[in-house]
């Protein structure tokens, strides 16, 4: 398979399952209604959305961008959330603007950790060494290393 398609179909997958599990955790606010297909559908349109509208709109708040720190991409994130379930109205739907916010801070938790992880770059490794002593500095207790 060629890389690019792989990539592709890769970032596709993890953002059905994202939007899927904010569609699960915010069950009465953002919903598809019948089967599988409308959430890849959504999570399809909501990618080609984010390729072509999201630098156009980051674009024109970047004022807003700058002055937030950034925080202002979570807005323009609900938006196009918000615009996905416009489009598709009868099969998924976004109650509101908040239902949106809500759901986009959750896409983008679990497609930043399900990337990561699928990217290879992610690595947690626990050692145990020997029972615990002193928690001070140079102690030999339990080490997490993510």
């Amino acid at each position: 398979m060629w890389p690019k398609l792989k990539k592709f179909l890769l970032s596709w997958a993890i953002n059905t399952l994202a939007v899927g599990l904010a569609g699960l955790i915010m069950r009465s606010h953002i919903t598809y209604h019948g089967n599988f297909l409308y959430l890849i559908l959504a999570s399809l349109l909501l990618g080609v959305l984010n390729s072509v509208l999201k630098p156009a709109l980051k674009f024109f708040a970047l004022p807003l961008l700058l002055f937030t720190l950034g925080l202002f991409m979570f807005v323009i994130n609900a938006l196009l959330l918000y615009l996905v379930g416009v489009l598709l109205h009868p099969y998924f739907s976004v109650d509101t603007f908040w239902s949106a916010f809500k759901g986009a801070l959750i896409i983008s938790i679990v497609s930043a950790v399900l990337n990561s992880m699928a990217s290879g770059r992610a690595r947690v490794e626990i050692r145990r060494g020997g029972p615990p002593r002193d928690s001070g500095p140079g102690g030999s207790g339990p080490v997490i290393d993510v």
